[in-house]
């Protein structure tokens, strides 16, 4: 066939342009990228190879070679991996079909140092090549396919590639970069060598280069016919702990999910007994671009028997942990094993649960013996981790302990405040532990359900995440004590006796005021009752026992789910100088009683059925108030 012209899609045009100036200053990582790509492709072949060993044909044995010619300026990068046909080399080298790559370039900023850092989230990849080479060549057969059935691949990265069919017998892929001028430090195998040593050693295949001596009589460095194994190549999830440090620790990170920055933390072990399996896991820094993304598949790689098996093996992991990268490789699952196997395995759910367990022990240290990184974590993380109260009933004590809020006590937004923090803290005769949701935190920490609690000196949680309220639905109680809502039902705050009196004897007298409010407000409210909990504001809603807050049936709303079109209760402050003005029966009354309930209304972040109407009854009450 003869050679054909594209045009790269719109996404890789940007990709490449964004990453050339934002990656410069760490362009050593192409390599890293191309090796991966390579190792990733000997993975792919070894799997595919299990159901069918002809894919192997005269080269069973996998390996990645680095070759350089400093005479045309090229260094070349082959495997003899699974390779692509045209139609794959087309799909995979001139399109994204990663999920999320629209809210990815909505997140670039123009700041490089911040744009590298997502970049490198996103996962560069082949594209890295064009850091450093003004034109790339990519020749490449599918394993199974016949030498005829080659092909070709060049493009220089500038909006289009050419691509054509061509006769090519060795299997898998060889990519060759040009490199642009001034990239001559690249000409070296010694520089080649310790960019390999430094990023890749821990490949699992031998990278080969071509070994080099000195030619005394010729007076130059002479490349031989041989190669050498320039990585140590094993696994390094197989090797012992006490023979890898932590800059191979963190390498291997970064190859495993492409970021740039340095894991929080990170365990590795071998576990025995009913399951035997090794696990390496790592807690990374920041969270990926496409975390809340409904489509996005997370999990660990899994391996059986060192081979090869899966990318994001979702049963390996709960959802609320999927931020957490790293490898499993298991002895005793078979080599076939399918998703829909990992979805009914016995052994699986054991991996699951001890994956589950060792995930929330990194964690746990970085909150115990690391504050600043754990700061970290949860400012990344935390929300994600909330929904593991609900999701993981068997670890939820563990998770409670680690959960983080902002509180009246600290003033501030930042979430420092842990559950077992409050309860040392609370008042002697208190017996619940306090909280108010709201859309922000700004909300929060303005309710007017506060107001008794500041008056008391009584620590309040400040919930402003979209989660909260949801988790909280099933975290009920914490160290023997209830989790309780400021702004539902009735509170217990143990008035003393003579004000339990005074309060008994101005709700007699304020009755027929709240019979005649409760006539007003038929449409709106469920009922109208005095309440003690305010001592600024005259008014505030509250949920009845058993029935969702408003913060609740709001965001159910806007999720477009169906919620239960319930009735708040409004009370009244008895000692607001606007109710001690209301008497039921004067003009104006039923204003009045609507303009409390749409200010508490409007105070608990909700929003107004009638704004015109609220507007034009303030201007008249306002105008009868000055008459």
């Amino acid at each position: 066939m003869s050679q054909e012209t594209m045009h790269f899609q719109a996404e890789v045009k940007q990709l490449l342009q964004l990453m050339i100036h934002s990656l410069y200053s760490n362009k050593e990582i192409f390599l890293r990228e191309l090796i991966s790509n390579a190792s990733d492709a000997a993975d792919k072949l070894r799997f595919e190879a299990i159901a069918n060993p002809a894919l192997l044909e005269e080269a069973p044995n996998l390996q990645i070679e680095v070759s350089l010619d400093a005479e045309a300026r090229t260094i070349s990068i082959e495997d003899n991996g699974i390779g692509m046909s045209r139609d794959e080399a087309i799909s995979h080298l001139g399109t994204i079909a990663k999920s999320g790559t629209k809210e990815f370039f909505q997140r670039l900023s123009g700041d490089q140092q911040r744009d590298a850092a997502l970049i490198g989230q996103f996962g560069v990849g082949f594209y890295s090549a064009f850091i450093v080479a003004d034109e790339v060549t990519v020749e490449s057969r599918r394993a199974g396919l016949p030498a005829s059935e080659g092909v070709r691949w060049q493009s220089r990265g500038e909006g289009d590639f050419a691509v054509e069919t061509v006769e090519r017998a060795p299997r898998g892929t060889r990519i060759t970069l040009h490199l642009r001028e001034g990239e001559d430090e690249l000409l070296s195998s010694w520089r080649l060598k310790s960019i390999i040593q430094k990023y890749s050693d821990h490949i699992a295949l031998p990278i080969l280069m071509r070994k080099e001596e000195w030619d005394a009589e010729a007076g130059k460095t002479v490349v031989k016919d041989e190669t050498e194994t320039v990585n140590q190549a094993s696994a390094l999830w197989t090797r012992p702990k006490s023979e890898i440090d932590d800059a191979q620790y963190k390498s291997f990170y970064q190859h495993l999910s492409h970021d740039t920055n340095e894991p929080l933390a990170w365990t590795h072990n071998r576990v025995e007994g009913r399951s035997e399996y090794t696990q390496l896991l790592y807690v990374p820094s920041r969270a990926p671009f496409d975390l809340w993304d409904r489509s996005r598949h997370g999990g660990l790689k899994l391996y059986v028997r060192r081979v090869f098996i899966m990318d994001d093996a979702e049963a390996l992991l709960p959802s609320y942990l999927r931020f957490i990268r790293g490898v499993v490789d298991s002895s005793d699952l078979p080599l076939n094993v399918s998703r829909e196997i990992l979805q009914e395995s016995r052994d699986v759910r054991a991996i699951r649960e001890g994956v589950t367990k060792r995930a929330l022990s990194m964690i746990e240290d970085l909150a115990e013996n690391h504050a600043e990184k754990f700061a970290t974590f949860w400012s990344e993380f935390g929300q994600t981790l909330k929904e593991g109260v609900g999701e993981d009933h068997a670890n939820r004590e563990r998770i409670a302990k680690l959960l983080r809020f902002a509180s009246t006590h600290t003033g501030t937004d930042e979430q420092t405040v842990s559950l077992a923090d409050y309860v040392s803290r609370m008042k002697d005769a208190q017996t619940k532990i306090y909280y108010v949701n709201a859309d922000s935190y700004r909300a929060a920490a303005n309710s007017p359900h506060l107001e008794v609690f500041r008056k008391k000196g009584i620590e309040v949680l400040l919930l402003s995440d979209r989660v909260d309220e949801w988790m909280l639905s099933y975290l009920t109680e914490f160290d023997g004590k209830p989790i309780a809502s400021v702004a539902r039902g009735d509170l217990d705050l143990t008035p003393d006796e003579a004000e339990k009196e005074a309060q008994e004897k101005t709700g007699e007298a304020l009755q027929p005021l709240l019979e005649a409010a409760k006539v007003a407000l038929a449409d709106k409210a469920k009922d109208v009752r005095l309440t003690f909990r305010l001592t600024e504001s005259p008014s505030c809603l509250v949920a009845d026992e058993g029935e969702l807050s408003g913060h609740l049936q709001r965001m159910l709303k806007a999720a477009g789910q169906a919620a239960p079109d319930t009735k708040p209760i409004l009370e009244l402050n008895p000692e607001h100088p606007l109710v001690k003005r209301l008497q039921a029966g004067q003009a104006g009354f039923d204003d009045w009683c609507h303009l409390l309930f749409d200010q508490a209304l409007l105070a608990e972040g909700g929003s107004l059925d009638d704004p015109a109407a609220f507007v034009k009854r303030s201007n008249a009450l306002l105008l009868q108030a000055n008459a």
